[in-house]
């Protein structure tokens, strides 16, 4: 677990530095290209990736934003042989946008209710 928590950190710093120069192609490219490793997972797989993210951004030293720990999360879950989506919705009025992460159609690091408040935009 701790190896994972540290690779979540590792992530987050980098989609930060990646955010920072608003260059959403380059983060989208490197989720997009994210292999899943064949691996055996079960729910618990999913459950312990997102315990590990949820420790990194406790230790970050800002708030992380839902894109950001979204595709950290995607990568983290495909590391583990899970084959997660990150997904990316917006709200038309007022405006807002979201990103969560989902496996095999359920959200694992949001409520439920986001696919409901906004339309996907796309999928990744």
């Amino acid at each position: 677990m701790i190896l994972t928590t540290l690779r979540a950190y590792a992530l987050l710093l980098s989609f930060e530095y990646v955010l920072f120069r608003r260059d959403f192609a380059t983060l989208y490219r490197r989720v997009r290209r994210q292999p899943v490793r064949t691996r055996e997972f079960d729910t618990n797989t999913s459950r312990r990736a997102c315990t590990a993210i949820d420790r990194a951004c406790v230790f970050y030293f800002k708030q992380v934003q839902c894109l950001q720990r979204s595709a950290a999360t995607v990568c983290v879950l495909r590391h583990l042989g899970v084959p997660a989506e990150l997904v990316i919705g917006a709200q038309s009025l007022p405006f807002r946008a979201h990103a969560w992460v989902e496996v095999q159609g359920m959200i694992v690091n949001d409520k439920v209710s986001a696919t409901e408040t906004y339309a996907v935009l796309d999928r990744c």
